[in-house]
């Protein structure tokens, strides 16, 4: 019997990634995508995606989400998360909300037989430490189908493998605001400067996947609004019809 798990979902590329690794595991099975949001906004924590999109999304690769609903961010919050991602405030959830929305939501899968999550995370190491940690708060602990391996090549992959992504927030400390609402292909990564992580593993930009291997159909999509708020870029992404 293959072992149930979930994954800690954001649409972006790296948990989808992460997603394909896991689906091709002989022991493991996906029941949940675990998707933290805000409640004043209903969009994803960080990446700014709606969140019919992301169960567009979900839809598109048979699986149900499990909403996690956290308050505003403060700016002064201490959380480990938004530290690791980019040295500083990148838009996360205060921590000690998100530890206990996110712990009911954990446990609430593990009192239902699932003791492991998946991660997309690629190598920041105090970001998995507390990753760890928290889990093991829980009786749970982690998956990381990507760590600690090459950017570039999980880049090049990515786009090689027929993933289709585009760009819904970046930081305008590392990019113009002109690279928000940007395909994620070939092009894009040919002409990121050489400071910006391939994968935007620092923080430097966040995605949303809308077509790839283990999708049912690709997710209809198109870009909207640019807004710039605290540091960030963010392209509204909005749901077509198919």
């Amino acid at each position: 019997m293959k072992e149930p798990v979930i994954v800690c979902w954001s649409g972006g590329k790296d948990c989808v990634r992460a997603l394909a690794e896991v689906r091709r595991a002989p022991d493991l099975h996906v029941v949940a995508l675990v998707v933290t949001c805000s409640a004043a906004h209903d969009r994803v924590s960080m990446h700014g995606v709606r969140r019919e999109l992301i169960e567009a999304q979900a839809a598109a690769l048979g699986l149900p989400i499990h909403p996690v609903f956290v308050a505003t961010p403060r700016k002064d919050a201490a959380c480990p998360i938004a530290v690791a991602a980019a040295g500083g405030f990148t838009a996360f959830v205060p921590n000690d909300e998100y530890e206990a929305k996110m712990a009911e939501a954990f446990v609430s899968f593990r009192e239902k037989g699932v003791r492991r999550v998946v991660f997309g995370d690629i190598f920041l190491e105090d970001l998995k430490a507390y990753r760890d940690a928290f889990l093991a708060r829980l009786g749970m602990s982690g998956i990381y189908p990507l760590w600690t391996m090459d950017s570039r090549t999980l880049a090049n992959e990515f786009v090689g493998m027929g993933f289709k992504a585009r760009t819904s927030c970046i930081s305008t400390k590392f990019l113009d605001s002109s690279w928000s609402g940007r395909d994620y292909d070939g092009e894009f990564l040919a002409q990121l400067p050489i400071a910006v992580d391939p994968c935007g593993e620092n923080g430097e930009f966040h995605t949303f996947v809308y077509q790839g291997p283990g999708f049912k159909h690709s997710v209809p999509l198109r870009s909207g609004e640019l807004v710039e708020r605290d540091g960030f870029a963010f392209r509204d992404l909005v749901l077509g019809e198919r």
